[in-house]
């Protein structure tokens, strides 16, 4: 059942303000990402730490945000997307001004991998819920003029940090960055929600062992020792226990929508995205160095690539949506297409030195990621009902986050020791291969047995005349 198909959306209206809110909410949060090298590391370097603080600094920021998963479906369910949101922009914040002060590599840790992790992991899922509540046909648009809102941050924001650490030095260049981030709450202002929020029990899920009496709970019953006259003690206390337990394990399943787990289909939605954004975090990590040490490019020229993979990049996010939607094609196929894309770009890139190529790739690669971005949420949304579209979100960060610190360390490994970023963007086209092999099959029996379905409908729309006018010459 799709996830608009139960309730009448507007399909625009002040889904639009919705959509420029969560623009201005990713211009001045998600792009604080972006911009770590130029903030950070200067400071880290004069702290006396070498590039693998750095590199641990970001992992862990990278952890804590798809870890967040964890909270985000009862967060969404209980609190509504614009508390969860407003509450991530006032931990990046926060966390930011906690690195202002930073005088030690742990102050970062804290500061900048647990707090702006986490809220930056509170305001994806949440800002996604509210555009998608407001929107149908028009779904894919509204995200990918949201997400433009990440890229437009991308362009301004680093100009804005070279010029208060130029002129102000870092602690006052991460206390704007600080400042900046808490214009996401103006944003956070406008989430307003569609329809009134749904009741639900989730803070008794953080209660597990209030309610004893749940009336709800009806699948969770106490059988009646009724062929016993006589319990011992421990007997009856043990009962108890087990009950609690089935009661702890039920809520929780319910309040994280566990249920998901029993679909291959899904396993395979997120396990694939979640390769496919280690992939793509692992080549922006190497892109800049395998330009200058591999192709022979210098800064500027580098530079001038990493500009035409961003521009390409934000242009899509404007443009294929529109495309996308008006051709009805599925978000998923969108995903893959985009993954196939970035794989193509990948080998090209590993085989080439010549600078024209170079740039045609880079095109290429911003135009593929943009497919991948975008459609990324709205896979999960295509796929999970709407009461459990929350749930799935939080599960697809978990999904990332486990194979990013596993799968991700495994691409780094290879580099280091096969000293070649030749090697590396090969590593990373096989996981892009690997989700193209996997999802092709899947989605063309998919289509093939949703033609024959329809086919088969039609043939007795068609049929059904000749039925009823051979039952009246009878």
């Amino acid at each position: 059942m799709d996830v608009q198909t139960s309730r009448i959306v507007p399909d625009g209206g002040w889904g639009w303000i919705v959509v420029a809110a969560v623009a201005v909410i990713n211009m001045t949060n998600q792009s604080i990402l972006s911009v770590f090298g130029q903030l950070f590391v200067g400071e880290l370097q004069r702290m006396n730490e070498d590039t693998f603080t750095a590199a641990l600094i970001t992992n862990l920021n990278s952890l804590a945000l798809n870890f967040s998963g964890l909270f985000i479906g009862p967060a969404i369910k209980s609190f509504k997307p614009r508390n969860v949101a407003a509450t991530g922009c006032v931990l990046v914040s926060f966390g930011l001004a906690l690195c202002s002060m930073a005088t030690q590599t742990w102050h970062f840790i804290v500061g900048y991998s647990f707090f702006v992790g986490f809220g930056l992991g509170l305001i994806s899922p949440s800002t996604f819920m509210a555009i998608n509540s407001y929107f149908s046909s028009k779904r894919g648009r509204a995200v990918g003029f949201s997400l433009a809102g990440a890229g437009m941050g991308q362009v301004f924001i680093p100009h804005m940090v070279r010029y208060f650490l130029h002129n102000h030095g870092f602690r006052v260049a991460v206390l704007a960055m600080a400042a900046l981030s808490l214009f996401g709450l103006f944003g956070a202002m406008f989430l307003k929600p569609l329809t009134p929020p749904v009741k639900h029990n989730n803070r008794k899920h953080m209660k597990l062992l209030a309610d004893k009496e749940d009336k709800n709970q009806t699948r969770i019953t106490i059988e009646p020792a009724q062929s016993q006259s006589i319990l011992a003690p421990k007997t009856v206390d043990s009962k108890k226990r087990d009950t609690v337990c089935s009661k702890m394990g039920h809520r929780l399943a319910q309040a994280m929508d566990l249920e998901l787990l029993k679909d291959i289909v899904f396993w395979s939605i997120i396990v694939g995205m979640a390769l496919v954004y280690t992939a793509t975090i692992n080549f922006t990590m190497v892109f800049p160095t395998f330009l200058k040490n591999t192709a022979g490019l210098d800064s500027q020229v580098v530079a001038n690539c990493m500009s035409v993979v961003a521009g390409a990049d934000i242009i899509c996010r404007l443009l294929l949506p529109c495309i996308t939607d008006r051709l009805r094609i599925p978000y998923r196929v969108v995903f893959l297409l985009g993954t196939a894309g970035m794989l193509i770009a990948r080998v090209c890139l590993a085989e080439t030195t010549s600078l024209p190529f170079i740039l045609a790739m880079s095109v290429l690669t911003g135009m593929t990621k943009s497919a991948t971005v975008i459609n990324n949420n709205l896979t999960i949304s295509a796929h999970c009902r709407a009461d459990k579209l929350a749930g799935g979100l939080g599960l697809s960060m978990i999904s990332k986050g486990i194979i990013v610190i596993t799968v991700g360390q495994l691409l780094g490994w290879i580099r280091d020791y096969a000293d070649s970023y030749v090697i590396c963007l090969y590593a990373q086209s096989v996981l892009l291969l690997l989700v193209v092999i996997v999802w092709t099959p899947e989605i063309y029996y998919r289509f093939t047995k949703q033609k024959q379905i329809t086919s088969k409908s039609m043939e007795t729309t068609f049929m059904s005349p000749e039925q009823t006018s051979m039952n009246s010459r009878s």
